[in-house]
């Protein structure tokens, strides 16, 4: 047993779920949504996903292990009667609340129906799109995972959140462009989404597959139905950065509006609300159908030009809302400062239909953000709300790796280190090292007012 757990605490420990994703654009001129993003190809995706001993995993609702791995090649053979899908040609951008329709058990998306140019902007329509039928459709990617929680002996069957469990992301999660393949500098990292919505439960004792993988929004077959109450969560990564190139398309496009009337000119006139790299900006996402009567232009909202009717405060057909997705600025918080991701049942079996997708609400979603090619998409899940750094552990035995936030960078400073471009990263002049997080990629700063960038390599850090 002491060989197992130590095998497990190998795997990332701290994990529920990790996984790595790639993306490779497709050569094609087929234009999609809101201001013409070009098709990302996710052919090239592979999944592996690994837990905690608590936890065990399954793609199938029979095979449980610590770890599983999904991928283009076996997507599709999961279990009998899966609507696992991979996107089709490629991901093209769409919209949500995080809303799951109880029929089909899918998350509610929206996709453009119509993207006209205005005087200020774009006036935007948009239709559902089709995916409650036999299978999901193109676009995005989505597949099933099942989540075995095994703590606690009690199965809570009525569904209350104050039963479960809370779950953090975990620092090391990131979307970036692709350290081979990408091309850095268009954004197209800083528009992807990743949902994960619970559709129901049953108890972990449950060895019956046809019932686990059967787990719909209806309380058939003794499960517990959870997304008729609760929407997806959604994480979006690198809420705060903005790419010049993505702040000069909207610079050039986007005029405040003062007038109802969505294509006339006169309902826009001077500059929109700033866009800044290093602040975070409402997306305000597509909760229904959005026709001709219902003037809504892409740029609406008080972050940028400034006009609200179309801006609704909760979810209504025809409407934009201001969706309080989970950020990368809250994944990064911590100690007691740290919010929970999402929550388990303990004793319970959970299956979560996972989406990834381009949001074209997105400000960062313009026409040359595709040029990007390759992204890597990273993520995982722990139960551990503190990291050593947030109780100031000091001593012996060290810590393992997997609850050490941070690590240090060695540097010998000339002079003075300041501006330093990411508030979680710190410098100790006595210990001639930064403070980093290993979510951090890169930061720059200034050593005695001259400019420095540091950046991790295979090798570890590299400062220029």
């Amino acid at each position: 047993m002491k060989k197992k757990n130590s095998k497990h605490q190998r795997r990332m420990k701290k994990l529920i779920v990790g996984s790595t994703l790639c993306a490779i654009i497709l050569g094609v001129s087929t234009y999609a949504w809101f201001i013409g993003m070009k098709t990302v190809n996710v052919s090239s995706f592979d999944i592996s996903i690994a837990t905690t001993e608590s936890l065990q995993l399954s793609l199938d609702g029979k095979s449980w292990d610590y770890e599983v791995s999904i991928n283009e090649d076996n997507y599709a053979d999961t279990y009998v009667g899966n609507t696992n899908h991979w996107g089709g040609e490629g991901l093209v951008p769409v919209s949500t609340v995080g809303a799951v329709d109880n029929a089909s058990a899918r998350m509610i998306m929206y996709e453009k129906g119509s993207l006209t140019a205005t005087a200020g902007g774009y006036r935007l329509m948009s239709s559902r799109v089709n995916n409650s039928g036999a299978k999901e459709a193109d676009g995005y990617v989505a597949f099933d995972l099942f989540i075995k929680n095994l703590s606690g002996e009690e199965y809570y069957a009525e569904y209350d959140p104050y039963n479960e469990e809370a779950i953090y992301l975990t620092p090391e999660s990131s979307v970036t462009v692709a350290a081979e393949g990408g091309e850095a500098g268009t954004g197209i990292e800083n528009s992807v989404r990743v949902a994960f919505a619970q559709i129901g439960r049953v108890e972990a004792t449950t060895t019956n597959d046809t019932i686990i993988t059967g787990i719909n929004c209806s309380d058939s077959n003794g499960s517990t139905h959870i997304c008729e109450q609760r929407d997806a969560q959604i994480w979006e990564p690198n809420d705060t950065a903005h790419v010049q190139n993505a702040i000069n398309w909207y610079d050039k496009s986007c005029k405040a509006r003062t007038g109802d009337s969505v294509m006339d000119d006169d309902s826009y006139a001077g500059s929109c609300q700033p866009v800044v790299d290093g602040t975070a900006y409402s997306t305000y996402v597509v909760s229904g159908v959005i026709d001709e009567t219902d003037t809504v232009d892409v740029y609406d909202g008080e972050d940028y030009n400034g006009y609200t009717d179309s801006i609704s405060p909760t979810a209504q057909d025809g409407k934009l809302v201001d969706l309080d997705t989970f950020t990368d600025t809250e994944k990064n918080l911590q100690g007691v400062n740290r919010p929970t991701f999402m929550t388990l049942a303990p004793n319970s079996i959970t299956k979560v239909r996972i989406y990834v997708y381009i949001e074209g609400q997105d400000i960062d979603n313009y026409d040359f953000a595709s040029l990007g090619k390759k992204i890597s998409v990273a993520f995982g899940f722990t139960k551990e709300r503190f990291y050593g750094e947030d109780i100031d552990y000091d001593g012996d035995p060290a810590l393992p790796d997997e609850v050490v936030r941070n690590e240090a960078v060695s540097y010998v400073a000339t002079g003075a280190v300041t501006d330093i471009s990411n508030q979680y990263v710190t410098f100790s002049s006595g210990a001639n090292e930064f403070s980093v997080p290993k979510s951090v990629n890169s930061f720059t700063f200034k050593d005695n007012g001259v400019d420095k960038t540091a950046t991790r390599t295979d090798d570890g850090w590299d400062i220029q």
